[in-house]
């Protein structure tokens, strides 16, 4: 499997993952009784995004990393899978 395939496999799924985890440890304004003018009061209080971003760039590495095995060291090909469940 080439590097290119690899980089946009681990994009596709760090986006998935970010998506999944974003909602998690959120907060808004009105729960703790800060809205900020000109905002709803449903927007975060306090987001944590760079700490969302390191936790899905982790889970996302591990999840291509054993996809990678899967498919380099198992063998575990679309073909093969196919033949296991079709």
């Amino acid at each position: 499997m080439r590097i290119y395939s690899l980089i946009a496999i681990y994009f596709v799924v760090w986006w998935l993952v970010i998506f999944m985890i974003l909602p998690f440890g959120i907060k808004t304004q009105e729960e703790q009784g800060e809205v900020t003018l000109g905002t709803t009061p449903s927007a975060p209080w306090k987001p944590m995004l760079i700490k969302k971003a390191i936790a899905t760039s982790i889970v996302s590495a591990i999840l291509v990393g054993a996809f990678y095995y899967a498919y380099a060291v198992l063998g575990w090909t679309p073909e093969r899978l196919s033949t296991l469940f079709g």
